[in-house]
């Protein structure tokens, strides 16, 4: 019998199903876990973070990691490496929400709802001419996986021109073009809202940095729901304030929770949001599916779904 540690308890009934597979299951949750005989016992850990108290050198039988998240920056990885553990994510888990959230994003930015709202609370009855349409608009995304397809699919009924950039310049569906990584400056000279969901590892830290928003149409809107590290927010704020951009709404940060002194959450041009954009109702039923069917594959000896490639970050 396999032993596998999960630390986040998913229901009786579906714990109860990955013991019929034939797993010996332990809840050790994620604010309580350290080494100890049973965690270091396991051949299967189940998780999101459990890294800054967890050891995971000192669990010489394991051999497979699933994670509830798409990121893998938790992750230490030189010991997965020397291990040799197979990791797998929640890659489009959370995709639909996602893809929900940054055309919802795309609009408020473009029709002023934040200051809107703001009047509201105001009781300020003001109309306001300057807001934007949504058609015709040039969208683009750095990264095409399936956070930025879903975004991409929903946009098709707003008559845009979807943009992308990847490694390689493939094409993808929903997108009308992709661009290479090495063109990038070539994209963002045409996009009037950018959107930021490639993943975050070495090469893509400080990616969006003061040359490539040089690059970028003078007004043009960002949003970013991958890692804030992947922006240089400094350089963000500075073009923020010159109106370089002329918007943002940001879901994620270099450091989270987001400090009370950053002038970003002052400022009329940003929507400032919690690392929220992944929440549904449906989060935990599809992050489940994911997990119970990667643990009847692996009982079974078979290739598991989501498997990350950790020199690639991804």
């Amino acid at each position: 019998m396999k032993k596998a540690i999960f630390t986040y308890d998913y229901g009786g009934e579906n714990i109860e199903a990955v013991r019929r597979l034939g797993y010996d299951v332990s809840i050790v949750y994620e604010k309580d876990i350290t080494n100890s005989k049973e965690v270091n016992d396991a051949e299967v850990l189940v998780c999101y973070n459990p890294f800054e108290t967890l050891d995971i050198s000192k669990m010489a039988k394991l051999k497979w990691i699933q994670l509830s998240s798409i990121g893998i920056d938790q992750l230490p990885v030189e010991v997965v490496k020397a291990s040799n553990i197979i990791v797998t994510n929640n890659r489009g888990g959370y995709s639909i929400p996602m893809g929900e959230w940054i055309v919802m994003s795309m609009l408020e930015l473009l029709k002023h709802s934040h200051n809107l709202y703001k009047r509201q609370l105001e009781k300020e009855w003001k109309l306001d001419t300057s807001i934007l349409e949504l058609y015709g608009k040039t969208v683009g995304f750095i990264g095409t996986g399936s956070i930025a397809k879903e975004a991409a699919k929903r946009l098709q009924a707003f008559d845009v021109e979807v943009l992308g950039v990847n490694t390689s310049g493939r094409e993808v569906e929903f997108f009308n073009r992709c661009y290479a990584m090495e063109n990038i400056i070539d994209m963002l000279s045409l996009c009037d809202v950018l959107v930021i969901t490639i993943p975050f590892t070495r090469e893509t830290k400080h990616l969006i940095n003061c040359k490539l928003i040089a690059a970028m149409k003078r007004g043009a809107y960002l949003i970013n729901v991958s890692r804030g590290a992947i922006v240089e927010e400094e350089a963000l704020i500075e073009a923020l304030k010159e109106k370089k951009i002329g918007g943002a709404a940001l879901d994620v940060f270099e450091e989270e929770p987001l400090g009370a002194s950053s002038p970003l959450w002052h400022m009329d041009n940003v929507i400032v949001t919690p690392h929220n954009s992944w929440i549904s109702e449906k989060r935990n039923e599809r992050r489940w599916d994911t997990i119970y069917k990667n643990m009847q594959r692996y009982i079974n000896g078979e290739k598991l779904s989501n498997i990350v490639d950790i020199n690639k970050g991804y």
